[in-house]
């Protein structure tokens, strides 16, 4: 099963901008705390950019830096930026016609994963971004 880990490394790149106290950060600088390349950097930045978490400056001395307080970014803010997607997926195999379970199990489903969503998405805007720094630190 294939892991998206969209969420993480925007949480890991924007605690590492928090980690800077105001002082803006390559996204090489970035790449290197994540163990990756700065153009991957450079699209988690972009998406929060547009959400305007981060400010960034692009070009050969381009930099960024958060675009608030961490105290007032939540998770969900940065889960929203990213576009992660949803925790839990429904199968999409063709439901077999003969088993009840099989022709009802996606509507049931869809009730259950939409209050874990709901919960989760609940859960990450009560943390804040400083939380996360302060756990770092």
């Amino acid at each position: 099963m294939a892991v998206n880990t969209q969420f993480s490394i925007a949480v890991h790149v924007m605690a590492g901008l928090g980690y800077q106290d105001g002082r803006c950060v390559t996204s090489a600088e970035l790449a290197q705390s994540v163990n990756t390349s700065p153009s991957f950097v450079r699209r988690v930045l972009a998406k929060l950019s547009s959400a305007r978490l981060v400010h960034a400056t692009t070009g050969a001395g381009g930099s960024c830096r958060l675009a608030r307080d961490p105290a007032k970014i939540s998770l969900l803010d940065i889960y929203k930026a990213v576009d992660a997607p949803k925790v839990f997926a429904i199968h999409r195999y063709r439901e077999e016609r003969a088993c009840p379970v099989s022709c009802n199990i996606k509507c049931a489903l869809e009730k259950v994963l939409g209050k874990t969503q709901k919960s989760m998405e609940t859960s990450l805007g009560n943390i804040s971004l400083a939380e996360v720094i302060r756990d770092v630190k």
